[in-house]
């Protein structure tokens, strides 16, 4: 499965628990829009980080938080990356 997917499966589940329906998860859908508040978005990292294993936002090179769907699955793409 890759990362994009993973992603993708677990907002579908948090969402699925508190049962709020999701927009279509384009790239360009900005994080706002899509529904999730701060405690769902919170949830999702915590997931990810025991999925995938990583946790982009302990870069403290990340100055701004990502916008869009897209840049956020990117963020999780790029810590997977091996150094």
């Amino acid at each position: 499965m890759s990362i994009k997917e993973t992603v993708v499966a677990q907002l579908q589940q948090i969402a699925r628990a508190s049962t709020k329906s999701l927009p279509p998860l384009t790239d360009d859908l900005v994080l706002v829009d899509s529904g999730l508040d701060s405690l769902m978005m919170a949830v999702l990292v915590t997931r990810l980080e025991d999925t995938l294993g990583v946790d982009p936002f302990t870069d403290f090179q990340i100055t701004t938080p990502p916008v869009t769907f897209g840049e956020f699955v990117r963020l999780y793409e790029n810590a997977a990356q091996p150094s």
